[in-house]
């Protein structure tokens, strides 16, 4: 895999991650384009925008997060496996499995658990009144 210019670690674990999903590099196409937006002259003369285009599952993936190509290289690549991870695992993925999670705590409660809830404060609060110091006069 290229070296990217990031810590050894981070791009150790792109790498896992594209073994992990079975992405190639041969399946991916890589196009450079102008970036548009923030960044100044930089931005109007160099190509620092990265399209990729992976063939097997057809995901489009176009980055301009950054101003350098080649960090912006490194950002589609970790957005391509992000995106085939949520098309292969499906509700397994991590996404989904965040956006689940909100989802219940979210949710509105119960009539019995909030029951339950209020019991336990109740409970809670004639422990603490038991607590309290007595003053005899």
């Amino acid at each position: 895999m290229i070296n990217f210019g990031i810590t050894p670690s981070k791009q150790k674990e792109l790498e896992d991650r594209f073994v992990k999903l079975n992405i190639k590099e041969s399946d991916i196409v890589e196009k450079f384009i102008h970036s548009s937006g923030n960044g100044g002259q930089n931005v109007n003369k160099v190509s620092t925008c990265v399209y990729l285009k992976y063939l097997p599952l057809s995901i489009e993936i176009k980055c301009q997060k950054a101003r350098t190509q080649l960090l912006n290289r490194y950002y589609a690549r970790k957005m391509l496996a992000e995106e085939v991870e949520n098309r292969v695992l499906g509700e397994k993925s991590k996404k989904q499995k965040e956006i689940e999670k909100i989802r219940r705590q979210k949710r509105k409660r119960s009539k019995r658990a909030k029951e339950k809830m209020l019991e336990q404060k109740k409970m809670n609060s004639e422990k603490k009144e038991n607590r309290k110091k007595v003053v005899i006069e």
